[in-house]
């Protein structure tokens, strides 16, 4: 009863006409981005940072949320109809979804995208709604040990289940952990890493970091890449799938919506490792295996439940723990802090309406998607015919205007400008930028919880053997650490992502 409560409260929240307007226009740009490689969620998100100053809590984070979820259906529109994935999510529905089409099947591959979509995100919006608030409960009896150890774990785990070496990985994580710690130091009141630089004494701004990494990075990758973005259109046909497509389907659909909530929650996880998890299942369980890569619809419908799944659970820790599990919901806590709301279990207690309006806004945004995104399969492809060198400067444009107006500061914009050739200097050298990001949110609130633990044990470290939780928390990052130096884990790792490579 208390639970149908809440969602009475969250529908309620969800259902006024601003935050059904701006739930519109998240799942609208979320879809839209989707289409257009090259300009990901986490570049748009960092982009619309600073206009969500302006707006209500609640209504900002239904936006970018819609935004997230949004862009898993509109990479798989032109991952099935051109075979170029919009998302990298949305890389192995290519493989099937494409050949479908080929077959003149496009129309059914789109429907049992979208359909398979709709079902995994009303599961794990329910999941969610479930989950949350025992796990806040829990977390409302955390302390400091317990949120270090949390956050030495988050990290770590980041680290396994980012994509390419685990030693650049690691080398992210210290890089982004080293900039966390630029600015005045809280406690002595000393400068750190400021070169004398005023502008440095209050840290590097987020917005700037996170838009210039993934936003001006972006263009500088998809300018040198242009020439491979050659579209053309593909008649899509009928869009009712068979009885036999139906049985076919449906268990794949469902298997595929449980993997990709449970990897979503996972830090690194989200909606890339839960599509290529979902498919590598598929094949192996699936009585059609030999028709993988050839337009088996199970192939469809898996990775795009899972991906689906995976980014709308990915919220749970974010919401919950104050503790981003991707990217993404390292800008969707940038956002919380803007709107002055601090991240963690409080939030259930202290903002009942934001935190249950953003879990009703996921299963209207989820309806909505399926609404817009079947009739208008032909636009969306079109989209791509648009010339990138276009589309360009006017990314930049909002980019640097963006930054700029978030504390009125020209050094902000430089400072995107720098990170959008470091991100690209990055992404060259095969490093994942994601783990830098995390370690520079998560740097100073890990640096902040361990001087708390300290000082409350005076300076005795035997406190996080002490306390269960965090000593549970810290030998399961230890057993990590030692599970990714065994050979055979290493070889497991990489076929695990040899086909996004």
């Amino acid at each position: 009863m208390e639970l149908l409560n809440h969602l009475q409260l969250g529908f309620e929240t969800a259902l006024t006409l601003q935050n059904l307007l701006y739930c519109f226009v998240g799942v609208f740009f979320g879809t839209l981005i989707g289409v257009l490689p090259g300009l990901g969620p986490v570049a748009t998100i960092a982009m619309l940072l600073p206009a969500t100053f302006v707006l209500e809590p609640v209504t900002a984070l239904i936006m970018l949320s819609g935004i997230y979820y949004g862009a898993q259906y509109g990479g798989s529109t032109t991952a099935i109809l051109i075979n170029l994935p919009g998302e990298a999510s949305s890389v192995v529905t290519a493989l099937d979804g494409h050949a479908m089409a080929r077959k003149g099947r496009a129309g059914v591959a789109l429907a049992t995208a979208a359909m398979s979509s709709f079902f995994a995100g009303t599961v794990a919006t329910l999941l969610l709604a479930l989950a949350a608030p025992p796990l806040a409960s829990v977390a409302l009896s955390f302390g400091p040990p317990e949120y270090c150890a949390l956050i030495v774990l988050g990290l770590i785990a980041s680290i396994v289940l980012s994509h390419g070496s685990l030693i650049r990985a690691i080398g992210m994580i210290l890089i982004g952990l080293t900039l966390g710690m630029i600015g005045v130091d809280a406690n002595s009141g000393m400068t750190r890493m400021t070169f004398n630089v005023p502008e440095l004494y209050d840290g590097l701004d987020f917005v700037a970091v996170a838009m210039g990494m993934f936003g001006i990075g972006e263009i500088l990758r998809n300018l040198e890449n242009e020439s491979t973005r050659v579209a053309y259109h593909k008649h899509v046909g009928s869009m009712f799938p068979s009885k036999e497509d139906w049985r076919r389907m449906f268990p794949s659909t469902v298997r595929g919506t449980f993997i990709g909530s449970a990897l979503g929650v996972l830090p690194g996880g989200g909606a890339l490792l839960s599509s290529f998890a979902a498919y590598a299942v598929e094949k192996k369980v699936s009585k059609h295996g030999a028709e993988f890569g050839d337009g088996a619809i199970e192939g469809v419908a898996a990775p795009e439940a899972a991906n689906n799944a995976g980014s709308q659970t990915s919220f749970v820790p974010m919401l919950t723990l104050g503790i981003p599990s991707n990217s993404v919901m390292a800008l969707m806590i940038g956002a919380m802090i803007i709107q002055g709301i601090q991240p963690g279990p409080a939030v259930i207690e202290q903002q009942p309406a934001l935190f249950w309006g953003i879990i009703a806004s996921m299963w209207i945004g989820n309806l909505m998607l399926v609404i817009l995104n079947l009739p208008l399969v032909g636009l969306w492809a079109k989209l791509l015919t648009i010339p990138y060198h276009f589309l360009f400067p006017g990314i930049a444009v909002i980019c640097s205007i963006g930054v700029f107006t978030m504390n009125g500061s020209e050094f902000d914009v430089f400072t995107m400008a720098a990170f959008g050739i470091l991100g690209y200097v990055f992404g060259k050298l095969g490093c994942e930028l994601t783990p830098l990001l995390l370690g520079f949110l998560l740097g100073p609130m890990l640096e902040g919880y361990l001087r708390r633990s300290l000082t409350l044990s005076h300076g005795d470290f035997s406190v996080f053997a002490e306390r269960p939780i965090a000593a549970g928390l810290l030998l399961t990052a230890v057993g990590i650490i030692a599970l990714m130096a065994l050979p055979s884990f290493k070889r497991t790792r990489e076929e695990a992502f040899v086909e996004e490579d």
